[in-house]
């Protein structure tokens, strides 16, 4: 038999994976019989509809794969993000997405083949990790900015300087930085220049020799020669005294020291990854830091973003935590209530990731079901909650749209969102634009 002359839509049908298209407005074109098993979906309610009304997937808004390849005109494979399955329930998948040519050689849409990641209704255990980048959580657009440049440099042995607000996971974004280097088999050493007063900072750093000082009762090397060949993490390096400012300096350019009451030059092979919170250009202003060790460090500059500033990774971060607590305290509590979860993402979080761990902890502890109520959460986040007004400005017709939208799913953001056909975080940012939103 000619196979060739089966229609390719019943070819399509035959096969195990979900495959559908879209044109370039993207809407719904194509929907084989593998992606209505898969989303729950029937084929003729979803052709000529808009994809993320009908999936609102995490990824629609910030890095839809079919944007992605319309833009760039290059492949997406193995690609994961969740979908709204036809129960309501969202699932995860993973998918591959290409440009769809026309018989000009034109691009006239996009084609998603996909299959599913669940299993019996459970997750695939590499969903967890989609969006973990070595132990670090975030599926923001700043955050993957952050994961890419990490990758970029991954042959390089230049310094690089983390900057950020404190518990913004400075540490973490070091551990990936070394994890994913040529010297990831090496040593690495970490040090907090903070905690140290001068005299003992710089023999934690360099060494010393038996007799060097009072308490000096042998040889010792420092963290430079126990990292050679390796990476070494200075932690808070802002805070390091401007003497010892000057002799990390020297290290950095020439790769030389002595240990403290030593003569002897060595060497040392050492990958050097800085971190502060400090603000920096004051503390350049009041001479506080030098500015040529700053320029040395800042080679490669990572600034990671409050958690304020990227609400979209609190529902990902709050999945990680309750993962964490359940398997640590064998306890079963997998989800958060809507009102709960809303409650987090409009929170400032001045103590940024460390804070919301902190919170999720206390919940966890509280919880005696298997769901975490808005009522378990820290009091000083649901007084912050509390305190929110709901206020609209009367002049925006998509204001009033979505106000009465919310009045009618009683202020329910999860539904409003599905109506929509958006993502709650993203109609959580809709509602601030607008004036609706809890300020």
């Amino acid at each position: 038999m000619d196979f060739t002359t089966f229609p390719t839509e019943l070819i399509l049908d035959s096969i195990s994976e979900g495959v559908f298209t879209v044109d370039k407005n993207f809407r719904i074109q194509f929907f084989n019989r593998a992606a209505e098993a898969i989303t729950g979906h029937r084929r003729e309610n979803v052709v000529g509809r808009f994809c993320k009304q009908v999936f609102q997937a995490y990824s629609c808004e910030d890095e839809c794969p079919i944007t992605r390849v319309l833009q760039t005109g290059s492949n997406i494979t193995d690609f994961t993000t969740r979908i709204c399955h036809g129960s309501r329930e969202t699932i995860p998948i993973r998918l591959n997405a290409s440009v769809l040519y026309g018989n000009q050689n034109d691009p006239i849409g996009g084609v998603i083949s996909f299959r599913s990641l669940a299993d019996n209704g459970h997750a695939d255990p590499s969903f967890a990790e989609a969006s973990r980048f070595h132990g670090v959580v975030g599926r923001s657009k700043a955050m993957r900015q952050v994961f890419d440049l990490i990758e970029e440099i991954s042959d390089s042995d230049a310094t690089v300087l983390i900057q950020g607000e404190s518990g913004t996971g400075k540490e973490m974004i070091a551990n990936a930085i070394h994890a994913t280097s040529r010297r990831r088999d090496k040593p690495y050493i970490k040090i907090n220049c903070s905690v140290f007063p001068p005299d003992l900072l710089a023999s934690e750093l360099f060494g010393h020799v038996k007799g060097a000082f009072t308490g000096a009762m042998k040889d010792r090397p420092g963290r430079f020669e126990l990292a050679d060949g390796g990476t070494l993490f200075l932690d808070e390096v802002a805070e390091m005294p401007l003497q010892m400012q000057v002799q990390l300096l020297r290290v950095l350019q020439e790769g030389t020291f002595e240990r403290i009451g030593e003569s002897i030059t060595r060497r040392s092979d050492v990958r050097v990854i800085a971190s502060t919170n400090v603000n920096i250009d004051r503390a350049l202003q009041e001479g506080k830091f030098r500015e040529d060790l700053y320029y040395r460090l800042n080679v490669i500059p990572i600034d990671l973003p409050p958690l304020r500033e990227r609400p979209e990774d609190i529902p990902h971060l709050v999945k990680h935590f309750l993962r964490k607590y359940s398997t640590a305290a064998r306890k079963k509590v997998h989800e958060m209530e809507d009102e709960a979860l809303d409650c987090l993402i409009q929170y400032p979080w001045p103590g940024n990731v460390r804070e919301l761990e902190n919170a999720i902890e206390y919940a966890f502890a509280r919880t005696t079901e298997s769901v975490i109520r808005l009522a378990r959460l820290p009091l000083v986040i649901r007084q912050y909650h509390g305190r929110y007004h709901r206020a609209v400005a009367p002049h925006t017709e998509e204001a009033w749209h979505l106000l009465a939208l919310l009045e009618k799913h009683h202020w329910n953001r999860s539904r409003v969102a599905r109506e929509l056909g958006i993502g709650r975080t993203t109609l959580w940012r809709r509602m601030k634009t607008l004036g609706i939103a809890h300020t």
